[in-house]
């Protein structure tokens, strides 16, 4: 999901003076009995709920922890319910959008977006989560016009970060990767809360990751702990590169970190693939049983993890047809470029590789330098036949990591090795 960092200073309008707190950085659970406590005062006090909001937003990021969003939803639902002034209106919407992209409820979002919109035009903040809402529906062409209608925004609330996954997704990295710097010093020099630092940082690691720049993705991931110690995301995304490095026992220590957070099924699955990698396979299937138990948890989960799910399920080979009918459910509310990918793998994993090649081709149509994609369609290609665009796109994966993935990375140049059959003799 884009990153959104233009609202998280957003509680600090509403706030008031920092006196009310004692004069000190509040941290978030300050900020909630600060709200709680206000709103046990002034129970209709719609901005008071707007800021309650906010924070439960802001707690959910730290967290991990999804029940945060449904107390935000309650207090963003509550404020608007007491009609508010329109300039407040138009915050509790873009803050209720931003949690509805949270559930993966992106067109209700983008209704949302556009009511925030309605009931102020000059709150140019609403075009973030109306962007996000965009991208996930696979609508590029109408983020972009989103997101440039907040370039007039100044310092943290200017739109570095969701310009920059846009340059990703349109196959420029070093423009993506400058511009989400630009986030991450912004952030910083905002004093913004230390999870949305943490978050740009943790963001720029993971675009360097997919550039091959190990030695940088390491720094920004480090840095990223050392602004927010503990922080899943940093934790995950370090491990992926200790994983890269070869430096597997620290890999497994910074999986276990994110998991004893947060169990995500993809930092279990990630996990298990390096107790693979080890010669572990005890571990590794207790990790994988685990990705299945997350990802089947509740009807949340059913939700958040079902592209998570499905890949796991064709990365691993079990219930290839069911993952089929998870990315296909997932097309229907997510139809951007990696859901499509997904679908491609689904297909491929199936033994349908000619039908695969029409999703994979609209998964690949932004130009996006993803090596998991290339891998993808260099694996498909080939059972497609065509050897050629094959080997192109499994080298393009190569180029760009040698080593973006603990298994996979192997598999793509065994099957180089497989196509590289020499001439025969006349």
């Amino acid at each position: 999901m884009v990153g959104r960092l233009a609202w998280a200073t957003a509680f600090l309008l509403v706030l008031g003076p920092a006196g009310e707190l004692g004069g000190q950085a509040p941290t978030t659970d300050d900020l909630v009995r600060h709200y709680q406590a206000r709103l046990a005062r002034r129970a209709t006090d719609p901005r008071g709920y707007v800021g309650l909001g906010q924070v439960y937003i802001l707690k959910a990021r730290e967290t991990g922890d999804p029940q945060y969003y449904d107390l935000a939803e309650k207090a963003l639902t509550r404020s608007l319910d007491l009609h508010p002034d329109p300039g407040t209106a138009s915050r509790a919407a873009t803050d209720l959008a931003i949690v509805q992209m949270a559930r993966h409820q992106f067109r209700e979002a983008l209704v949302t977006a556009r009511q925030a919109l309605a009931y102020s035009t000059s709150n140019l903040n609403a075009y973030g989560p109306l962007g996000d809402a965009h991208i996930e529906l696979g609508e590029y062409e109408q983020a972009q016009t989103a997101y440039d209608r907040m370039k007039s925004l100044q310092g943290p609330f200017y739109p570095h970060s969701r310009l920059a996954m846009l340059l990703f997704l349109n196959g420029d990295p070093p423009q993506a990767i400058t511009e989400m710097r630009r986030a991450v010093e912004e952030s910083r020099l905002a004093s913004q809360p230390k999870e949305n630092v943490a978050w740009a940082q943790f963001k720029l690691g993971t675009m360097l990751f997919q550039t091959g720049d190990l030695a940088a993705a390491e720094h920004a991931h480090q840095d990223s702990l050392t602004t927010y110690p503990n922080y899943h995301r940093a934790s995950s995304g370090l491990a992926q590169v200790r994983a890269a490095q070869g430096r597997y026992p620290e890999a497994i220590e910074l999986y276990r970190k994110a998991l004893s957070v947060i169990p995500l099924p993809d930092y279990a699955a990630s996990l298990g693939d390096v107790y693979t990698k080890v010669g572990r396979p005890d571990e590794a299937r207790r990790q994988y049983t685990l990705v299945e138990y997350i990802g089947l948890l509740n009807t949340v989960n059913k939700v958040l993890y079902n592209r998570e799910l499905a890949l796991f399920y064709l990365d691993h080979d079990m219930k290839l047809g069911e993952a089929l009918d998870l990315a296909r459910r997932e097309l229907d509310v997510r139809p951007d470029i990696y859901t499509h990918d997904v679908l491609a793998w689904a297909l491929y994993k199936n033994g349908r590789a000619a039908e695969a090649l029409t999703p994979m081709r609209t998964a690949l149509r932004l130009g996006t330098k993803d090596p998991r994609l290339f891998f993808h369609a260099g694996m498909i290609h080939r059972a497609a036949g065509d050897a050629d665009r094959a080997r192109d796109n499994l080298n393009r994966a190569l180029a760009l990591n040698p080593h973006f993935h603990p298994l996979q990375a192997e598999i793509a140049r065994q099957t180089l090795k497989e196509l590289e059959v020499p001439a025969r003799q006349p």
